[in-house]
């Protein structure tokens, strides 16, 4: 009888998600692109069916950005062949490169907080 193994559960989705990720951003670093230079892929959604993966990215300057999914749209082909290539699925999901919302939500509520007078530092507790 095998024994299986303890642990968290990943969704295989989770797996192949992080595959792209990997693959993706390897691939990023060996095209020879100056507009890919300030690019930081911050995550993957896979499809249930494997069938498109929706990469997330930010650009490190926001003047870049329109270089920088130009570029993005340029390679994706050869992105998409580095997937087939490295990875052992049967069909590998379709790339779809789009700038991460969480990153400007978070900057917009930053300075919501900053207008209002919060800061980052430690919340202190009232004196009862």
């Amino acid at each position: 009888m095998t024994k299986r193994r303890q642990g968290k559960r990943f969704e295989r989705t989770d797996r192949v998600a992080e595959l792209v990720r990997e693959i993706v951003a390897s691939e990023k670093d060996r095209i020879d692109d100056e507009r890919l230079f300030p690019v930081a892929f911050t995550g993957v959604d896979v499809d249930n069916e494997l069938n498109g993966a929706v990469v997330y990215y930010d650009v490190l300057d926001p003047d870049n950005l329109a270089d920088a999914q130009n570029a993005l749209a340029e390679h994706r082909h050869r992105m998409q062949r580095a997937l087939g290539d490295q990875s052992r699925l049967r069909r590998t999901p379709t790339l779809l490169f789009t700038v991460d919302p969480s990153i400007g939500a978070a900057t917009r509520i930053e300075s919501i907080l900053e207008g209002l007078g919060m800061s980052d530092g430690p919340v202190e507790e009232p004196e009862v």
